[in-house]
């Protein structure tokens, strides 16, 4: 199976404004690069919101949600002060994991950095990890038109 048979960007979107705080710059005054993991969350966060998928809504259902993998990729810096946005796009899986990428553009819409992060399920309990799609996420998927035949 190829890839775009396993996973394919959805229509499931969404854009959220950080501002640049002065804690988050180094000794160059540009933003110190673990940072933007921190940006991707709040992407996540937000996506969360908007969507019906927040972590406490999978721990509801019994679920954490620990990232297993992070791809960052560092196109510019952003400085203190700056307003960046954070693009958020779900992407979709036959597994049992939440993956997403994301896009940091500058306030002149220049991408400043990329990346994605994969996410699996594990039972809150027992830390055992989720082999089929929760229910719930299975019900998620299905109200957004996510579920593969």
């Amino acid at each position: 199976m190829n890839k775009s048979e396993k996973e394919e960007n959805s229509s499931l979107k969404i854009s959220h404004q950080i501002r640049v705080r002065f804690s988050e710059v180094d000794s160059l005054h540009i933003v110190w690069h673990g940072h933007y993991i921190k940006y991707f969350e709040e992407g996540r966060e937000a996506f969360g919101r908007a969507f019906e998928l927040t972590y406490l809504d999978a721990k509801a259902h019994g679920y954490a949600t620990p990232i297993v993998k992070t791809v960052l990729e560092h196109h510019l810096p952003l400085r203190y002060g700056e307003v960046a946005t954070v693009e958020t796009t779900y992407v979709n899986s036959r597994a049992a994991k939440l993956m997403f990428t994301y896009s940091i553009t500058n306030e002149k819409g220049k991408i400043v950095c990329t990346g994605k992060t994969t996410q699996v399920f594990t039972n809150f309990e027992a830390n055992d990890m989720a082999l089929n799609l929760p229910e719930f996420y299975r019900n998620w998927k299905e109200k957004h038109g996510l579920l593969h035949d």
